[in-house]
């Protein structure tokens, strides 16, 4: 028993590592397509409650490393998170049928397990996604067409393909003399097994081509279009100590910062029209109107002559505060903020704190913030501008929503000083490059200590800074005003097709197995004529064992 457990749980297992680490910052994309392979072979033959052990395997083998970010806050809460965000691999493993049919409803069952993972529960947790790690692949253009759901498809078609090969070009042993053997019904045996395995490879085939045809057309497919025109920008890196929470750094220290790095910023003459800085670097403990800080930052804007964006918190009362992006036109009025939408569960509020305060200690989050509204698209000086804050990043649909407003530049203020590792802001870069990719906008985007980054509306980092270093990145970026396809359908195509192919998947195996005519199964061992057999039909005895 504990040997076959073991035979089911360590395939699965490396499956999910090599998912893994296809992801930033140690990731290599085709690993992505050989830990898919390696899933879904090892589902082959197994009953369901196998295959459900199976993908919950798989699925600690690839949170564990691709959520280890969260071990920073707590041990216990991080196990839970991933035990619980498995549970996604192991839905998918369940579904999928043991016949001949599985490999589309797999294809089909783990896309809407992701889409489930990504939007539920609290809002869905992105980070850890497999289309994180294609972000720096040749698939990245397909998010134009269908965004993050379809590069997940397409790394589990590639998988599946892999998976039909591996399995297409294993040949079990057969005597020799078996295929002399008619009344023993060798050659039916080896007839079936032949075409069988040809049409897998021809499966594999068809899926290799899907999947080269879709990053085709990914490429060929409309794209923001040309520059409107250009706009000057500058986002400013305070720079510090990385892996500190906010209680252990002071707001003074950290606006102190940002104060600094922006003495490099040139005044008016040769200066950017856009300046921004990052999320939550400017602390208050009322609102911002009427405070020192709010005089400073307007006074910049006017020396500048430039928009002015700076993440803002404001605690509005003794048990909430508001996480917000405030504009600054070159006049040094306000023209617009923008509150965050998707808040970060248990980091910037805890849902049913009565309940949850029972389980763990809920001190480091004394405060809920409260939730925003709006498309994040703001009308400023500088043009139309889309806010995404941090978190909100790795939600298509906030950038989706800023698109369809209007936004010709996605701007990201971010914090992630909090982490010590490269993990989460490695991450965040390659959520800015699909971003960019499937809204057809330049993105920039400002981290106190890193990495801030300037993206291409095809996907390519032209700037980024070193973390922890105090720096300023100057760069010009194109506003844009095309739409791409993934824009304009959303995740509803892709969702309808991995529905789809699931749903056809189970009837069409129910079907089989049901009218299915029965057939004699002969074993791969063919039961051994008697030597008295061999010599009463003139031959001395069976050959060796060879392959046919």
């Amino acid at each position: 028993m504990l040997s076959r457990l073991a035979r089911v749980v360590a395939p699965a297992l490396l499956g999910g590592l090599l998912l893994a680490f296809s992801l930033p910052p140690w990731g290599w994309w085709p690993l992505a397509f050989c830990g898919a392979a390696v899933v879904l072979r090892r589902l082959d033959g197994l009953p369901w409650r196998l295959r459900l052990l199976a993908g919950w395997v798989a699925g600690i083998g690839c949170f564990a490393p691709g959520l280890w970010w969260a071990g920073a806050f707590n041990w216990y809460g991080a196990a839970v998170l991933v035990a619980v965000e498995a549970l996604s691999m192991a839905l998918a493993s369940w579904a999928v049928p043991a016949t001949r049919w599985r490999r589309p409803a797999a294809v089909g069952a783990f896309t809407l397990a992701e889409a489930l993972r990504i939007s539920w529960p609290f809002g869905g947790l992105p980070i850890g996604g497999l289309f994180l790690g294609q972000a720096a692949g040749p698939l990245l253009y397909a998010a134009r067409l269908g965004g993050p759901l379809l590069l997940t498809a397409l790394v589990w078609l590639g998988g599946a393909a892999l998976a039909e090969l591996a399995r297409g070009a294993w040949r079990p042993r057969v005597h020799r003399w078996a295929a002399t053997a008619r009344p023993l019904g060798s050659l039916q045996v080896e007839g079936r097994a032949g075409g069988s395995r040809a049409a897998r490879l021809g499966g594999a085939a068809l899926s290799v081509f899907l999947v080269v045809a879709v990053g085709v057309a990914g490429r060929l497919a409309p794209d923001g279009g040309p520059a409107v025109r250009t706009l000057a920008v500058a986002l400013v890196q305070g720079g510090g100590r990385r892996g500190v929470s906010q209680f252990e750094v002071s707001p003074s220290t950290v606006l102190s910062a940002q104060v600094a790095a922006s003495r490099a910023l040139p005044g008016r003459g040769a200066r950017p029209s856009l300046v921004v800085w990052p999320e939550d670097v400017v602390r208050v403990g009322r609102r911002l109107g009427g405070t020192t800080v709010a005089a400073y930052l307007s006074g910049l804007a006017r020396r500048l002559g430039a928009t002015l964006a700076v993440g803002v918190t404001e605690t509005v009362s003794t048990r909430a505060f508001r996480n917000e992006v405030v504009v600054w036109g070159p006049s040094g009025r306000v023209v617009g903020t923008y509150e965050k939408v998707h808040r970060v569960p248990f980091g910037e509020y805890v849902p049913d704190r009565a309940f949850f305060s029972h389980f763990a200690n809920l001190s480091a989050v004394p405060l809920d913030a409260v939730p925003g509204h709006g498309s994040g698209e703001l009308t400023t000086p500088a043009g139309r501008l889309g806010f995404m804050v941090s978190f909100e990043v790795f939600f298509a649909t906030r950038g989706r929503s800023a698109t369809r407003a209007g936004a010709e530049l996605l701007v990201v203020p971010t914090n992630t000083s909090s982490y010590a590792t490269s993990q989460v802001p490695s991450l965040e870069v390659a959520a800015d490059r699909l971003q960019a990719v499937e809204e057809g906008r330049d993105l920039v985007q400002a981290a106190p200590t890193g990495y801030s980054t300037v993206v291409d509306a095809d996907g390519t980092v032209r700037a980024r800074s070193a973390l922890g270093r105090r720096q300023v990145l100057v760069s010009t970026v194109a506003l844009r005003t095309g739409r791409t396809l993934y824009e304009r359908l959303g995740d509803l195509p892709v969702l309808a097709l991995a529905g789809l192919a699931l749903c056809a998947s189970v009837l069409l195996a129910a079907l089989d197995v049901r009218w299915r005519p029965r057939r004699r199964r002969w074993s791969r061992r063919v039961p051994r004529p008697s030597r008295r057999a061999w010599r009463a039909a003139g031959s001395e005895g069976p050959p060796s064992r060879v392959h046919p």
